[in-house]
């Protein structure tokens, strides 16, 4: 994986929730703002019942929606 990406992977879960775990190199000044992204798109697909696996190494908003979308479009 590239510096400037995301990786993520969806899981189907049994909870009908939106599950997310994310470990991120700058976690600490970007976290909340890359979960809100990440369950906006999420949302936006309206999709439920998943657990979304997130790595990034500093990418920016629009990439890390375009990833989220691909991931669960590939999943369905």
């Amino acid at each position: 994986m590239e510096s400037n990406d995301i990786l993520i992977m969806v899981m189907p879960n049994e909870s009908g929730k939106v599950e997310l775990e994310l470990e991120s190199i700058v976690i600490q000044q970007f976290g909340d703002v890359i979960e809100q992204v990440i369950l906006d798109k999420v949302k936006e697909m309206n999709v439920e019942g998943i657990t979304i696996k997130a790595q990034d190494k500093g990418a920016l908003d629009y990439t890390i929606g375009a990833r989220v979308e691909t991931a669960i479009k590939r999943a369905m």
